[in-house]
């Protein structure tokens, strides 16, 4: 694989990038633990308050697991919560890992997502599933969290946090993402950026540039 001119740093975003997710499926999950005449309250939890907390870690993962119940009216146990959070992760092809692993060879690789502390502990379940790696910090060179710094794309400010991590100029670092918002965040401080816009995007960028 031949180097990409000007980049020594590989930034991936993990939901459509790495894995893939289904918020739609999620809310399916939800809808079926739910009587119907609360259905219409399904569309508000991702735009939750508690759900952007959450991802900033300014809440627990008990305290977000509290305001989901209320928000629902519902005492569900944990297990039942963290099944419909961790259901919109779908995916997770081998080609995606096979290729991080061979970019590893040549670039610094790092992970930058909004998350939170449920959904990486399931992804880490998966990448052991899947392909034997124990955690994400495993999978590649520096993980940057959403809810361990703080922090949230598109702010500038998690960029900037990443950049002077890992050392590098923000102009030789490129970043994927499948939302134009935080890749306009990212252009914002400098990054090189690729839009993921569907299933097969990563794979072919750099299909097509070996």
């Amino acid at each position: 694989m031949n180097q990409l001119s000007g980049v020594d740093f590989l930034i991936f975003d993990l939901g459509n990038v790495i894995i893939d997710i289904d918020y739609e499926f999620s809310m399916n999950e939800l809808r079926k633990l739910l009587p119907a005449k609360k259905h219409p309250l399904v569309q508000q939890f991702f735009p939750s308050k508690f759900h952007k907390d959450y991802e900033k870690g300014l809440i627990t993962s008990s305290q977000f697991r509290d305001a989901v119940r209320e928000l629902y009216q519902e005492n569900w146990t944990d297990a039942q919560i963290d099944y419909v959070w961790n259901s919109l992760l779908r995916e997770l092809p081998q080609e995606r890992l096979d290729l991080v692993a061979r970019l590893r060879e040549e670039f610094g690789t790092g992970v930058l997502s909004n998350t939170n502390e449920i959904h990486i502990l399931k992804m880490n379940e998966i990448l052991q599933e899947k392909a034997g790696i124990p955690s994400m910090h495993v999978f590649c060179d520096h993980v940057f969290l959403s809810h361990e710094m703080g922090l949230a794309k598109p702010d500038e400010a998690i960029y900037k946090a990443v950049i002077e991590q890992i050392g590098i100029p923000a102009s030789k670092v490129l970043f994927f993402d499948d939302l134009p918002a935080n890749l306009e965040g990212a252009k914002r401080v400098g990054l090189k950026t690729f839009h993921i816009h569907h299933p097969k995007a990563l794979i072919e960028f750099f299909s097509d540039v070996q």
